[in-house]
């Protein structure tokens, strides 16, 4: 892989540093990660376009074992740890001097750590070293969404592209329904994972072993945690840190079902008996191989390899180009899905061409 790949990946963390000089200086600048997000990008990716290079695959095997992309996920999970904290201390120093510029700071700080802190704890929850898979519930628990961890691994990988799974939008529903769906059911089907987990395993689902309890439990204690610890050195109880760091939580999880519904709109594999559904191939995802924004998510855009091969590691991702393509990347796409009767004029179409080339009925 080329020296500009290897070190376009390190462009995530402009995102933090937008957010961090943006509340120094104050004002309006709050608004600099956002406004990068979802003006800058679209229209850098417009300008630099689509990359539908692979590597190699007798290279693949190397370039997937390099200890440099892993090295910059490791960073990148420390780092949120404590952009998180450093956040809650931003509030509690009460130097926002207006609602305008709080409201910027939680939205960038909600870019950052749900557009790329969820993206990478998605990467290396699918790996099977266990410090990668602490790394990828540590980013979690920053942003109150450790069920994640179960639902998307055990859950959406196994019933994606089906009815019976809450992370894939129907056709028509619009992206409000299906935060609601998604959000809870996803919740609720993870506590059923997990306890049929230790079910199987002879072992009692109110108990210390059942990992849901702990993902539930953990980011309301660290969040807690932040605000006791900074209310201790304000002398007054602060309930702006707890308010700030859940509801930067809900809005990066958010950002997080807004990808989710943009990747997988409308998408259904074909019943090949009751309750059987054919194999998941690189055709069951909405794929962008958009160059400049595949840096940001570390390639996260390439979903439809990723579904097909879950194991695989980011740099090795492939273009297909039999994958459904979105018209753009998921800047573009995310905007666009807050307005459902565009997304729909735009998504249809292409969804209904899609099933057609397949020989799926739309359900």
């Amino acid at each position: 892989m080329s020296v500009f790949k290897k070190l376009g990946f390190f462009s995530a963390f402009i995102f933090p540093a937008l957010v961090i000089t943006g509340y120094y200086l104050g004002g309006w600048w709050n608004y600099m990660a956002v406004a990068h997000a979802f003006i800058i990008l679209p229209i850098i990716d417009q300008l630099f376009g689509i990359d539908t290079t692979n590597v190699p695959k007798d290279k693949a095997p190397l370039i997937s074992n390099e200890l440099y992309y892993r090295f910059i996920t490791y960073i990148w999970a420390i780092f949120q740890f404590g952009f998180v904290i450093w956040g809650c201390y931003a509030i509690a120093s009460g130097t926002f001097t207006s609602w305008s510029e709080l409201i910027g700071f939680t939205l960038g700080f909600a870019v950052v750590t749900g557009g790329i802190g969820i993206t990478v704890a998605h990467e290396l929850g699918h790996k099977k070293d266990e410090l990668e898979r602490f790394y990828s519930k540590l980013l979690l628990m920053t942003v109150c969404y450790m069920h994640f961890y179960i639902e998307h691994n055990r859950g959406h990988h196994v019933q994606v592209a089906t009815q019976a799974d809450p992370a894939t939008s129907r056709k028509n529903e619009n992206f409000y329904a299906f935060w609601v769906r998604s959000v809870f059911m996803g919740y609720k089907h993870s506590w059923h994972l997990e306890n049929e987990r230790l079910r199987r395993k002879g072992k009692s689902t109110f108990s210390l072993g059942n990992d849901m309890i702990w993902f539930t439990l953990l980011p309301i204690l660290f969040g807690a945690a932040l605000t006791a610890i900074f209310s201790m050195i304000a002398g007054t109880i602060l309930w702006s840190v707890a308010i700030f760091f859940f509801t930067q939580s809900i809005l990066a999880f958010t950002l997080l079902e807004l990808v989710n519904y943009v990747e997988h709109y409308g998408i259904q594999r074909k019943e090949i008996s009751p309750g059987r559904f054919e194999r998941v191939t690189p055709i069951h995802s909405w794929n962008s191989s958009h160059i400049v924004s595949n840096f940001f998510l570390f390639q996260l855009q390439r979903h439809s390899d990723h579904h097909a091969n879950a194991i695989k590691r980011y740099q090795i991702l492939d273009h297909y180009d039999e994958s459904p393509q979105l018209p753009a990347g998921y800047s573009t796409m995310i905007l666009i899905a807050l307005v459902p009767p565009l997304w729909f004029s735009m998504m249809n179409s292409r969804l209904e061409q899609w099933h057609g080339e397949n020989e799926v009925v739309l359900g």
